[in-house]
């Protein structure tokens, strides 16, 4: 017969020396973002131990994304089921300790203090406007901000731990920037919304998801040390992960001067590499 530590869900977890489960059944989780990546987060915090987590979206369930949604049903497609309402119930239903509340609307939408009742946000977004806008906002909080991407076998995940490390931004580009700016075109009776269909695929959404809540699971147990400082890449065409380094970037309007004269006395003194 299987004894009492076989009854403890997480008895597995609590054998972690570094990881703090009382902190993790406490923290105050926000993930912006429900789809492909925000069922699978959702998943892994519900399953991690993470009880009080906060769903934003704005979108509706549809037919296309029934593959690797995990939480999705057809009957959510056919209703058009609001993709936050799905998540929050699903992570619930995973975890009957946890509370999850959804938000449903745009990201822009919220509150500029919105992210300041929060421990720490998910960033599971497909589109550069939209990581931007909750990597300022994150930033700008004080909240570590950990986003992640994908675009068939290819993801990355990046961490962002404010007030003195490079954020999302940092490593973004010109292109980056135009693509960010076709998103949207006047037409003159409203707004025209761009949104290219990409490649998406359940295994490397499993992979990303997984280091997201993996280093989630670091920064709410106080262990900043081990978390990623710099973006992990996965290419599972070609079976591989690294780490690219990104150098918190002087011109980032998301760094306040103190951080940059730091950043500048540190590598004036050769204590950056």
């Amino acid at each position: 017969m299987p004894g009492a530590i076989d009854q403890d869900p997480f008895d597995r977890s609590r054998r972690i020396g570094w990881l703090d489960l009382g902190s993790v059944f406490k923290s105050r989780v926000l993930m912006v973002g429900a789809g492909a990546l925000g069922n699978e987060v959702g998943k892994c915090l519900a399953l991690s131990g993470f009880r009080r987590v906060t769903v934003v979206d704005m979108d509706r369930v549809v037919g296309s994304n029934l593959n690797r949604c995990l939480f999705f049903t057809r009957e959510d497609a056919r209703a058009g089921s609001d993709k936050a309402e799905v998540v929050a119930r699903g992570i619930e239903g995973l975890s009957p300790e946890a509370r999850a509340r959804a938000v449903v609307g745009r990201l822009e939408d919220l509150p500029d203090r919105f992210y300041e009742g929060f421990d720490v946000v998910l960033g599971c977004l497909d589109n550069i406007p939209a990581r931007v806008h909750a990597n300022s906002h994150a930033y700008h909080a004080g909240v570590p901000y950990i986003d992640g991407a994908m675009e068939g076998f290819l993801g990355k995940v990046t961490v962002c731990l404010p007030p003195d490390g490079a954020c999302v931004q940092c490593g973004m580009n010109r292109t980056h920037s135009k693509v960010a700016d076709m998103r949207f075109s006047c037409t003159g009776e409203g707004v025209v919304f761009h949104e290219p269909r990409l490649a998406a695929e359940i295994t490397t959404t499993s992979v990303v998801s997984a280091v997201m809540v993996r280093e989630c699971l670091k920064v709410v147990s106080g262990r900043t040390d081990m978390a990623l400082r710099n973006t992990f890449y996965y290419d599972g065409q070609r079976n591989v992960a690294e780490e690219v380094e990104v150098p918190l970037d002087p011109r980032c309007p998301n760094h306040p001067p103190r951080v940059l004269q730091v950043s500048e006395n540190n590598i004036t003194s050769g204590s950056v590499q």
